[in-house]
């Protein structure tokens, strides 16, 4: 089974097991697996979007790293970014974790474009992949092969989305009596003699 979909896919709007969103070409899966997204690091850097994060900057793989990790947690998928140049190529195991591979293309003597579409080509489920880009061949390809396109201003906005607000909770103070109706609820009764 490929590493990438661990449970069968189907198409977004065919299945109740499906949420999408087509306004932003985001889909989910109920049973918590979410289509997985393969990043064009630069191009996503590139779009001036990201607070903070300049393609002048030294650290500016770290830090869009650093945002794909918040995003990752949140929306509970893997991510994978490649870049051009940065680290030696290859798996970037000092960025890599936490959900997200990183991918540096510059030692292998390939071009992020071309690390993304031989991903793009070698995926068993295109359908269950989407793919971060503003290189038009790079989309082209992943239409081809039934991937999700999503453009990288799109992708932008939703990593620097604020996440939701939770309510506050209120301080619930149990009375003794509710106390030992949950202790005999759960079959704990009283303090054991030893």
């Amino acid at each position: 089974m490929s590493p990438w979909c661990q449970v069968r896919w189907y198409e977004a709007g065919r299945s109740p097991g499906v949420w999408y969103n087509e306004r932003d070409n985001l889909s989910m899966m109920r049973v918590g697996t979410v289509m997985p997204y393969l990043i064009d690091g630069h191009n996503l850097i590139g779009t001036g979007r990201l607070p903070g994060i300049s393609l002048a900057d030294e650290d500016d793989e770290e830090k869009l790293v650093r945002l794909l990790r918040r995003f990752q947690a949140r929306a509970r998928t893997r991510v994978t970014v490649v870049f051009d140049r940065g680290l030696p190529g290859g798996h970037a195991r000092g960025l890599s974790g936490g959900g997200v591979e990183v991918v540096f293309a510059s030692a292998t003597g390939q071009t992020a474009d071309e690390v993304l579409i031989a991903r793009i080509r070698r995926t068993r489920h295109p359908a269950a992949l989407r793919v971060v880009s503003s290189d038009q061949h790079v989309l082209r390809v992943a239409r081809e092969r039934g991937c999700r396109v999503v453009p990288t201003p799109v992708f932008a906005r939703e990593l620097t989305r604020p996440l939701p607000q939770t309510p506050a909770r209120e301080n619930v103070r149990l009375s003794q009596e509710e106390v030992e109706e949950w202790l005999r609820i759960f079959g704990v009764h009283g303090e054991e003699e030893g």
